[in-house]
């Protein structure tokens, strides 16, 4: 083989193997920005904002959180997106809701509010199993009266909550004096002050009326021969609220 040979020879070699790694490299030039990164004020999906802003709270699926079941086709038709907005966007003053939008001091653009506004009625309503059923006011139209509240209670929670609201078994059966805590588990006391202190009397009756499908707790309707009338919803709350205290939890040691 020639010189010349030799020469276009390795050249053909180096031209293929150049090919060769164009062809299996990166789609884009080492050094070069990638995708553009899409800013967090500009993200209107509604998983992705529900599962950043509220499955801490309410549920990885909008139940079984601590907090009320936003996956309850009852809470959405009672509360209504516009409510859910002003809640999302406000926050509830005094207790463990925070306000989101930053006009509130929050995170979410007014945008963001209306993608999780509209995403919970989206994915979660079901106004075609309310046609025609009047639910109780979202709001007390009149005050309550504990006394006539503990009545109420005693008709439609004891069952579950005890005759005092200490709690009892999940299945609402009688736990006999020494017998074990049944395998259904155990609801806790709903008159404890630190709970109380931690729910507001709004929460409280969206509760009494949507019920914690998640935890087997009907709604207003429940398992009484007549459903709760909106009175009795807000006495029981009135009667729930009287167990208050100033101070809930160990108050801390006072010092000279």
């Amino acid at each position: 083989m020639t010189l010349d040979s030799q020469i276009r020879t390795a050249f053909c070699v180096l031209a293929m193997s150049a090919a060769a790694l164009a062809g299996a490299g990166c789609g884009h030039i080492h050094g070069q920005p990638g995708p553009p990164v899409q800013r967090p004020d500009q993200v209107l999906d509604f998983a992705t904002l529900y599962k950043q802003n509220c499955a801490a709270c309410h549920g990885e699926n909008g139940r079984n959180g601590a907090a009320i079941s936003l996956s309850n086709p009852v809470y959405i038709a009672l509360a209504g997106e516009a409510r859910l907005r002003s809640t999302i966007a406000n926050g509830v003053e005094g207790k463990l809701m925070p306000a989101f939008a930053q006009s509130a001091g929050g995170m979410l653009t007014d945008p963001q509010v209306d993608a999780l506004a509209q995403g919970i009625v989206t994915q979660w309503g079901r106004p075609q199993q309310f046609a025609g059923v009047t639910l109780p006011p979202y709001q007390a139209a009149s005050p309550g009266n504990a006394a006539d509240g503990l009545k109420a209670y005693g008709v439609f929670c004891a069952r579950c909550h005890g005759a005092a609201g200490e709690g009892g078994p999940a299945d609402g059966q009688p736990l006999q004096p020494g017998a074990p805590q049944p395998a259904s588990g155990w609801l806790g006391s709903i008159v404890n002050p630190t709970y109380l202190a931690l729910i507001s009397d709004q929460n409280l009756r969206s509760i009494l009326i949507a019920g914690r499908p998640d935890e087997g707790m009907p709604d207003w309707r429940g398992d009484a021969a007549q459903p709760m009338t909106d009175q009795q919803i807000t006495d029981i709350v009135a009667w729930l609220a009287s167990k208050r205290v100033a101070t809930p939890g160990q108050p801390y040691p006072k010092h000279p």
